[in-house]
């Protein structure tokens, strides 16, 4: 192949309106074009994306790029398209037919580029599919998440490197990140392996205006935040710790005049689709979310990236913060630290990414339930979540780790996969997950360590993550800028005061409960003595739901439903509440004067939903569970359902379905709390 500079940037300016690549990219470049393999490791917004996308279309085959990021995958195919590149992706976003189709898209030579989710790998189809197709290179995009020791680390990441094993010497691949410590980079080295090179770039982002306030409340947060955001230039993101604080801090914002929405996990496809459009073309002034937001989005003029919650190491700050001021201009980059200690020594925002630290692997005997329902039967994942009572994430972390460890190997079945214990194989070696734990605080440790440095900030970042610079910055509040603090008046602790008595969460039961809509609660589970309430009255023989809940539930419907005319209350009929449930719903009913009915009812005996960790469970344990004595009562009716609390929803969601299917014309849940167990990430 012709290596010749110039002749490439030709072809650069022809395909991508670009006149010409940087020193660094095009060194990057000519190795790639020589055969050679390369971790790069660089800064976000220095380009890294060209860096494989150029070559693609240089090659005669097919370049298939593995990546975490939908986002990306999206932006980037829509671009390349636009310029003539044949680009598709292969992810959950799309059915299993629009998947196989772009498969066999591949296989026909029809696509230049595709990017695929790692996860994507445990597809037959997709295994068989990759030893016809005419490879020309691999790309492992955010490579930091096939080290365990990288902050992202996800087990199914390492499955490409068996795909990198497999390829000839001379065929190059390319892995990317923006965040690597030398021990990271020394991982993805040896795992990668052959004829290696690694590039790696400075991380000094001189254009961020780096500031650290300490708070003693979250309250604290929420007023800095309505008295400045609208002063701050342009449009940003506002990272929380939960699904919950995405919610309060939108909601909160918006009540004080600021245009801003929230974006989690727990949105479906399109709204979040919806919203990421919406910050592309400056919609709103921030987009408040937790981290599932930001990587992939290719936006270079975010302009304020602000932490409600530290993040778990200094290495996910960078990461974070990484995703603002791309064009390089002054950028505003705030963290927020509540340094206030309760009672079990810890400030209140150390807890959080502690907790997450710490329950990131499953304890030791939920390994072995594993271990000892596959040493009975050969199970499929799902049939071992049932067996076990496990939840996905940790049956998928523990699934890999035992498969590394040979103590079960998994074999196809058809279409099927099943996990086999391996008799005579070794015990479970923990002690590598004792040493990450470690490390992992420690990386904890470092970013209370941002928090309390005298350092100039992007130096500290900049050393943890083994760039050492001898650049003089003066970029943040321990050099130049002045000390961003907290003042509160009387005025603020009213309104905020005032928001929390007006704030009720949304249940969201998605779009597969037929005519039932998102409905609301009155609290969250564990806000002020309301949990304290509902728990003293179900467990601990208190009697009815105090009148205060019902105020507040009262108070919740005539702000948020007032405007619907429901023709029926009915309730939830109780697991082991008796007659709760019941009682608060006659009372409500007879509050907003609309009939109530007691008929619908269980057909068999179930247990508390809060037993179970899976949806699997869930849903067969309330699973046609319950009927209605004479549907023509709620034929082309529009009912409001009672409970008293709402985790996962599978019991309403349920009852929703089967309301549709007896005629009911419109179904809203509402629900005294709605508890947080589900509304992490």
């Amino acid at each position: 192949m012709n290596l010749d500079r110039t002749n490439h940037e030709y072809n650069l300016k022809r395909i991508f309106g670009i006149d010409h690549f940087y020193d660094e990219q095009w060194d990057a470049i000519f190795r790639i074009l020589s055969g050679e393999r390369i971790l790069m490791i660089q800064r976000t917004g220095f380009g890294k994306s060209l860096c494989y996308q150029y070559p693609a279309t240089q090659f005669d085959g097919i370049t298939v790029i593995f990546s975490p990021l939908i986002a990306l995958m999206r932006d980037q195919v829509k671009s390349l398209n636009s310029k003539g590149i044949s680009a598709s992706y292969i992810n959950s976003e799309q059915s299993p037919e629009e998947n196989s189709a772009t498969i066999q898209d591949a296989l026909n030579g029809k696509i230049k580029i595709l990017y695929i989710a790692p996860e994507r790998q445990e597809n037959q189809e997709w295994i068989e599919a990759t030893r016809k197709m005419n490879l020309s290179m691999v790309v492992i995009d955010e490579a930091h998440t096939i080290s365990v020791w990288g902050h992202d680390f996800r087990p199914a990441f390492r499955r490409i490197i068996n795909l990198v094993n497999l390829l000839p010497q001379d065929l190059p691949v390319l892995a990317t990140t923006a965040t690597a410590t030398k021990r990271v980079q020394d991982d993805i080295e040896k795992q990668i392996g052959g004829r290696l090179t690694t590039l790696r770039g400075r991380l000094i982002r001189s254009n961020f205006n780096l500031y650290v306030i300490k708070v003693k409340s979250e309250d604290e947060k929420l007023v800095w935040l309505a008295q400045r955001l609208n002063s701050i230039e342009g449009t940003g993101l506002i990272y929380t710790g939960t699904r919950v604080d995405t919610e309060l801090y939108a909601k909160w914002l918006v009540y004080n005049g600021v245009n801003a929405v929230n974006y989690n996990a727990g949105h479906d496809a399109g709204t979040r689709k919806e919203i990421e459009e919406g910050l592309m073309i400056n919609k709103y002034k921030c987009v408040v979310s937790t981290n599932a937001l930001g990587m992939g989005i290719d936006k270079s003029d975010i302009r304020f990236i602000i932490h409600t919650q530290i993040p778990a190491s200094p290495i996910h700050y960078y990461q974070e913060i990484g995703r603002a001021g791309r064009d390089g201009k002054p950028t505003t980059i705030v963290l927020f630290y509540n340094e206030q200690v309760d009672n079990s020594g810890f400030a209140a925002d150390y807890k959080l990414p502690k907790a997450f630290i710490e329950g990131a692997r499953p304890t030791m005997d939920k390994y072995l339930k594993a271990i000892n329902a596959l040493k009975e039967e050969p199970l499929t994942e799902s049939e071992l979540m049932k067996v076990t009572n496990l939840k996905t994430t940790p049956i998928r972390v523990i699934k890999a780790d035992l498969i590394d460890q040979g103590i079960v190997r998994e074999v196809v079945n058809g279409k099927s996969k099943t996990l086999e214990y391996q008799f005579g194989a070794k015990e479970l070696d923990i002690q590598a997950f004792e040493e990450l734990r470690m490390a992992k605080l420690k990386d904890l440790d470092a970013m209370i360590g941002y928090v309390y440095t005298e350092k100039p900030r992007m130096q500290y970042l900049c050393e943890f993550l083994d760039d050492d610079t001898t650049t003089t910055l003066s970029n943040c509040d321990n050099t130049n800028l002045n000390k961003l603090t907290v003042q509160i008046s009387e005025y603020w602790i009213n309104k905020i005061n005032e928001f929390h008595e007006n704030y009720f969460p949304v249940l969201e039961v998605g779009t597969r409960c037929g005519n039932m809509i998102n409905g609301i609660a009155a609290s969250y589970y564990g806000v002020s003595n309301v949990g304290n309430a509902i728990h003293r009255s179900k467990y601990e023989n208190g009697g009815d739901y105090p009148d205060f809940l019902l105020r507040l539930a009262l108070k919740a419907y005539w702000k948020e439903l007032g405007n619907i005319k429901f023709d029926l209350v009915l309730f939830v009929p109780p697991t082991h509440s008796g007659n709760l449930v019941k009682n608060f719903a006659e009372k409500f009913a007879s509050s907003i004067k609309i009939p109530i009915s007691a008929g619908l009812i269980k057909t068999r005996i179930t247990k508390e939903q809060k037993i179970f960790q899976n949806s699997y469970l869930k849903q067969e344990n309330i699973k046609d569970a319950f009927t209605y004595n004479d549907p023509e009562d709620i034929q082309g009716k529009k009912i409001l359902l009672i409970d008293d609390i709402y985790d996962s929803g599978a019991t309403i969601k349920e009852i929703g379905r089967l309301l549709t299917a007896m005629g009911a014309e419109l179904i809203v849940p509402i629900t005294i709390a709605k508890t947080v167990g589900g509304d992490i990430l």
